[in-house]
């Protein structure tokens, strides 16, 4: 049993309020954070929760990749940080313009960092929670100085779990992970209700996507700007993309599994439509507790920065004096096979996990390009999985043949992985792009 893993699955063990301050004798005053990917969407809705609570909470540094600079620097000055980051150098020239046209004469300009480290040392600054919204696996390296750190890690960026489970794991002090996704905060909090010895399953939901009822068949022709015309969130458009192939709850599952140490056939995916019910669990006894909110990722993203204590008026409850109905069904499987997938490649381990979400990464930016029909991203990523294991690429956290737990996994080991998988998907892609489209289909 990882130490972690109870105290997720007990929160109300952990960061008891003490008297006359916050969570762990934190002093009294507003809570010092870090926001990673503050361009985005989780990172701009985190500031407007922040904005909205200045006594509960001051930013003292932003981090973003580089291509808003403008809303960067608009950021910067009305929260007034000492630093801000970028991970595109390039970007410097642009941000130091944006800064100094949005600063008055006379106030001092926050420090500037660059480059694919700069996110991380932030990470690392004097704060009390930083908060990873970055997407994609380079915010590995920042959760991994987070924790070293000895933060409170609000984690957003899943995939940093995901292909470094065992790496985090190993560097994370019960409690210090709280997470945001609005599937694993519902669990999060579900997990409250009982004793960890308690839970029979865990039950994550799923909103179906645009694509919820059709076939695989129905899926072949369907367009990109189909695939990011999401019915229920606004979110960025690979992480839109993984949610119309359901690669995205995929790698919700894997997550859960590494955050509360529940095994995979006890987790099971659900199609809710409304997305109203982020989540459930269900205990021995029958029981099964749900966590209900609008889709309104202020809420989660809240309940990361406040944690052990909520913030107010975070995001809308539920209406319950209008007539509503909540829908429930099961997961098409041979529609949408990323789910059964990503369970295989979280059973094995090791750098599996971090082959299928570089592959991924690779597939979906074919796909947007036009390179790959949306059936080939999943049909794509399996057979870069498959590859991988035939030739030995995955490499077991133990250094076995596959075998779960231990911490000998290496971030070198992952990176190599990650690697190896976007240049071979990135080889099938092309080559499903020469072939005709009759071919495929």
């Amino acid at each position: 049993m990882d130490r972690m893993t109870d105290t997720l699955a007990h929160p109300h063990l952990r960061f008891e309020p003490a008297a006359g301050g916050s969570a762990s004798g934190e002093p009294a005053g507003p809570r010092e954070i870090v926001i990673l990917g503050s361009t985005g969407s989780i990172g701009t809705q985190a500031i407007d929760i922040v904005l909205r609570n200045p006594g509960r909470f001051r930013v003292t540094a932003l981090a973003a990749a580089g291509g808003r600079t403008a809303l960067l620097a608009e950021q910067a000055h009305r929260l007034r940080v000492g630093a801000v980051a970028v991970f595109q150098e390039e970007a410097v020239p642009a941000l130091r313009e944006a800064l100094t046209a949005r600063y008055g004469a006379g106030e001092p300009l926050p420090e500037i960092l660059a480059g694919p480290d700069a996110a991380t040392e932030l990470a690392a600054s004097p704060c009390h929670t930083v908060l990873n919204g970055i997407t994609g696996s380079i915010g590995l390296a920042p959760t991994l100085a987070a924790l070293k750190a000895g933060r409170v890690l609000a984690l957003a960026n899943k995939e940093s779990l995901i292909v470094g489970g065992p790496l985090v794991k190993a560097v994370a002090r019960p409690g210090q992970i709280i997470p945001v996704d609005s599937e694993h905060s519902a669990l999060f909090q579900a997990l409250a209700g009982g004793a960890r010895a308690e839970v029979r399953k865990l039950v994550v939901t799923a909103s179906g996507g645009p694509f919820r009822g059709r076939s695989r068949a129905e899926l072949a022709g369907v367009t990109a700007e189909q695939a990011l015309a999401h019915p229920t969130w606004s979110m960025g458009p690979v992480v839109t993309i993984n949610s119309a192939t359901l690669v995205n709850k995929g790698l919700e599952v894997i997550e859960a599994h590494l955050l509360f140490d529940v095994p995979f056939d006890r987790i099971e995916v659900v199609v809710h439509p409304q997305s109203y019910v982020h989540s459930m669990v269900e205990f021995t006894d029958g029981s099964t507790l749900a966590q209900a909110s609008p889709p309104d990722m202020r809420m989660p993203i809240a309940l990361g920065l406040g944690w052990p204590e909520r913030v107010p008026d975070a995001a809308p409850g539920v209406d319950w004096t209008t007539a509503r109905s909540w829908d429930f069904f099961p997961l098409d499987e041979d529609a949408f096979p990323s789910v059964p997938l990503a369970c295989r490649v979280g059973g094995l381990g090791g750098t599996a996990p971090a082959v299928f979400n570089a592959a991924n990464e690779e597939c979906v930016a074919a796909f947007l390009k036009g390179g790959l029909p949306f059936t080939g991203i999943v049909d794509t990523v399996a057979a870069v999985v498959d590859e991988a294991l035939a030739s030995g690429v995955v490499r077991a956290p133990n250094g076995g043949p596959h075998t779960g737990g231990g911490t000998s996994l290496t971030v070198a080991d992952v990176l190599e992985a990650e690697t190896w998988a976007r240049a071979r998907a990135r080889e099938l892609a092309a080559a499903a792009a020469r072939t005709p489209s009759e071919a495929r289909a």
